[in-house]
């Protein structure tokens, strides 16, 4: 269980990190699809060179899985990065980290994963912390109310297509699936619905140049955190780990402030405190 907490702990300094940089590009005038699209021709390469370098490409029925997250994985990046064109990094990422809500409830109800004290607790300190950081106004401030709606709606599309995605990697794992081999799948659905995603509204795969200033760091940040997660997942509980994979936006919230200058109110800070309370109370069950 140590060897998959400490995956779960790299997982989490990698997506705080790759969510901080999916800001910086929405803040650069980078459209979501062309960002979608460019990770997904570094990150595909990167994830199959890997998988077959350490031997772990193992061709298998329970992978399929992988590729059902694999959609709901770009489905859910897709709303996320166009959320933060008009929401605060430091409130959605922190709301769209919460994705593990979707998941631990899955877990349970459809797995069978024991649903302690401790995991309610988890769950609770967690709701209380989605309620007030998507009240925490952020870069919210001024922008228009509809604006704001659009973010925030747009956002919790995202948390639940990426809690949905990491069952059915559990589900996967739980079926005899190796990590690699799952994040391969991954891969092998993302990579052509990011690029179909751009042709058919452009009729051309050209993103712009600075595209891949952001594109390259996110796909191998992505890359991490995605082996992290996988390989945590498989030595222990979803309903456990998963939270604590999803955790980054305390990274990303901690960044946003200090770096992009974001407000940081009594509210949000709250918000912050009772999702480390959350991520405390799953950790100990």
């Amino acid at each position: 269980m140590n060897q998959s907490l400490a995956y779960a702990g790299a997982a989490l300094i990698c997506y705080g990190l790759s969510d901080f940089v999916y800001k910086r590009a929405a803040a650069a005038g980078i459209r979501a699809n062309h960002f979608l699209m460019a990770q997904a021709w570094i990150f595909f390469p990167l994830v199959l060179v890997y998988a077959l370098a350490m031997g772990q490409l193992v061709l298998d029925a329970a992978a399929l899985w992988g590729c059902v997250a694999g959609g709901l994985i770009y489905g859910g990046f897709h709303c996320f990065v166009r959320s933060l064109a008009t929401g605060s990094v430091s409130t959605n990422a922190a709301i769209f980290r919460l994705n593990f809500v979707v998941t631990v409830l899955l877990v349970v109800v459809l797995l069978g994963e024991p649903l302690t004290s401790g995991k309610i607790a988890g769950l609770a300190f967690a709701l209380l912390a989605t309620w007030l950081l998507a009240g925490a106004g952020g870069s919210y401030a001024g922008a228009r109310s509809d604006k704001r709606s659009r973010s925030l709606v747009l956002v919790a599309l995202a948390t639940l297509a990426f809690g949905a995605s990491n069952f059915f990697h559990t589900l996967g794992l739980r079926h005899g699936a190796v990590p690699e081999t799952l994040a391969v799948a991954q891969a092998v659905v993302f990579m052509p619905l990011a690029t179909i995603t751009v042709f058919l509204a452009e009729r051309r795969l050209r993103p712009p140049p600075v595209t891949f200033k952001f594109s390259v760091p996110a796909a191998i940040l992505l890359l991490g955190a995605t082996l992290s997660l996988l390989r945590s997942v498989a030595g222990g509980e979803a309903s456990v780990l998963v939270p604590i994979t999803q955790m980054g936006f305390i990274v990303t919230a901690v960044l946003g402030i200090l770096v992009l200058h974001e407000s940081a109110t009594l509210r949000k800070a709250i918000g912050l405190a009772a999702a480390l309370a959350a991520l405390l109370a799953l950790a100990a069950s």
